[in-house]
């Protein structure tokens, strides 16, 4: 998109076309570079949470065995996952495919994004958004993070050590655990990019910092909400959810607090300008 010139309605679906199919081939290459190395992916990153020398149960029994001088966490020896469909093993590793093309072009897709937006930006505002570039891309990532080392973890645990009976013969289904890793790993990694959405907010004069810390009570209901969708029906794993989302929360407020401020020095200087 040229600068300095005008481009009509469809000229900015043709650029925006363009753009979209450039961030689609980045998600096709990397989800088959991920499918390439799928059988590797499955053992040590897929499956790894359902094994007790994970990196998360590892520090967790670490700081156990100093506490009470035993391991806290014991996970069976097999995680037994059985294939009830034919094309069940294809479908999976399509999806961890896409979902592993996904995480791993997001950076390019952020900026295939700002690429398309920068030509409307004042030369201020475009040097200024490099930062949000990054944080967008950062914050996602970290909630992958998050979502795969504190969350998953604990979920694993607690559905493979809850028992009813002990005549029950634990077998668990591909599908249910690929939706399992999906839903908390992807959930919490588009939960994270809330400050952004803050940010826009913010900037554009929606919300407000004095809001956010009025209805923080409110916020913090809802955050139990979503932590309870994006888990298991277990409690240890909504609160492991839970308290990042909070910790975000006041961060977002943070965040809202310092657009604030540009946004009224932005208006004061203007309003001085036209005076």
């Amino acid at each position: 998109m040229s600068e300095g010139k005008e481009m009509s309605f469809w000229g900015h679906i043709g650029e925006l076309r363009a753009h979209l199919i450039r961030a689609m081939i980045a998600i096709v290459v990397c989800a088959v570079v991920v499918g390439y190395n799928v059988n590797w992916i499955m053992d040590h990153i897929f499956f790894g949470p359902t094994r007790n020398d994970f990196f998360t149960f590892r520090v967790v029994n670490h700081f156990s065995r100093e506490l009470i001088g035993e391991d806290s966490i014991t996970l069976p020896g097999t995680f037994a996952v059985q294939q009830k469909k034919l094309f069940q093993q294809f479908n999976v590793m399509m999806a961890v495919s896409m979902f592993g093309g996904i995480v791993a072009a997001f950076p390019y897709l952020v900026w295939e994004l700002w690429r398309f937006i920068s030509p409307a930006l004042h030369p201020r505002e475009r040097k200024s958004s490099v930062w949000l570039i990054n944080f967008v891309w950062i914050l996602f990532a970290c909630g992958i993070l998050c979502g795969y080392f504190l969350i998953l973890p604990f979920a694993i645990n607690f559905g493979l050590l809850f028992t009813v009976s002990e005549s029950i013969t634990q077998l668990f289904d591909l599908s249910d655990y690929t939706t399992l890793f999906l839903q908390i790993v992807l959930g919490m990694g588009v939960i994270f990019l809330f400050p952004v959405i803050v940010y826009f907010l913010t900037l554009i004069g929606i919300l407000t910092p004095v809001f956010m810390r009025t209805y923080r009570r409110h916020a913090i209901v809802l955050i139990m909400v979503v932590a309870a969708i994006i888990t298991p029906a277990d409690v240890l794993s909504m609160l492991m959810a839970a308290f990042p989302l909070l910790l975000l929360y006041e961060f977002s407020i943070l965040m809202s607090a310092y657009t604030f401020k540009k946004v009224v020095k932005r208006k004061l200087a203007e309003e001085k300008a036209a005076v």
